[in-house]
């Protein structure tokens, strides 16, 4: 008999010192099989950190579990749906605020790789120990991508195949200065709050012009961004127009004597006169 969505409380244990549920890191189990997600619950019981919020055994019920409950992970089995990769594309348009972790029933190239360039957060496969699992769980929450080793192997290799390929065909993709810096933060491994304070604005701000960054170069997610830039040589190309970006946003903000504007004008170098368009 196929069950519905459950909230929160009938799943999980006691909250650590009576503190409240922002604390916790919140699932939905979607997977077709009851016992399986029983036997989660219990995995996740013994970790004080971890609430489940809902459950789901179709596709139907997991859209409408992802959209009921305030979750932080969705955790999908492949198996819910008849193409996985169209799932998790369909689920990613409703704009959740979850990252979404797939489960698959064992390791497997290509549903591994057309789920990645979907925009799964995480992939793993259902066999792995449970603590491996719960890892997975907080490193995807903390805003990190989770592929097994194997799998990252099956990702690299695939750019690098990707990269080798004839470019005659491939346009120039432009980046304005914000977005050449925000990209070179990325690939050193910032947060978006760490880069939200370098480039002196706020956090969503950084997370929309990822997002236009995304689209530009065709990639779901940050390690895909980092993978296109190493093929690329996207931020070794920009590096340097990101910082005279920088450069000249912070002169124009200033309020300088002449003497001092003259010292930013020779330091913007021997590059355009035209100082630039703000990004």
């Amino acid at each position: 008999m196929a069950s519905i969505p459950v909230s929160a409380e009938q799943n999980v244990g006691r909250p650590p010192d009576g503190g409240n549920d922002t604390k916790f890191l919140r699932v939905i189990l979607a997977d077709t099989q009851a016992i399986f997600r029983a036997g989660l619950r219990k995995i996740f019981a013994l970790e004080d950190d971890i609430r489940v919020v809902g459950q789901a055994e179709t596709l139907a019920q997991t859209m409408s579990a992802a959209k009921k409950f305030s979750a932080d992970v969705l955790m999908f089995e492949a198996a819910l749906a008849p193409n996985p990769a169209e799932a998790v594309a369909d689920l990613l348009k409703l704009g959740l605020s979850c990252k979404l972790v797939v489960l698959i029933q064992e390791p497997n190239e290509e549903l591994t790789l057309e789920l990645f360039r979907r925009g799964a957060h995480g992939i793993i496969s259902r066999e792995v120990e449970p603590e491996i699992l719960v890892e997975c769980l907080r490193t995807v929450a903390r805003g990190e991508p989770w592929l097994e080793r194997q799998a990252v192997n099956w990702v690299l290799e695939a750019y690098r195949t990707q990269g080798g390929r004839p470019t005659a065909a491939k346009t120039k993709v432009q980046l304005t200065p914000k977005e050449s810096l925000i990209v070179s933060c990325v690939t050193q491994g910032m947060k978006n709050k760490e880069i939200a304070l370098r480039v002196g604005t706020t956090e969503q701000v950084v997370k929309n012009y990822l997002r236009k960054v995304y689209d530009k170069l065709g990639v779901a997610d940050r390690l895909e961004l980092a993978l296109y830039c190493l093929h690329h040589r996207v931020v070794n190309n920009e590096a340097q127009a990101a910082a005279n970006g920088e450069q000249a946003a912070v002169a124009g903000k200033a309020e300088m004597t002449p003497g001092v504007k003259a010292e930013a004008a020779a330091a913007a170098g021997s590059g355009s006169s035209d100082p630039g368009n703000p990004s």
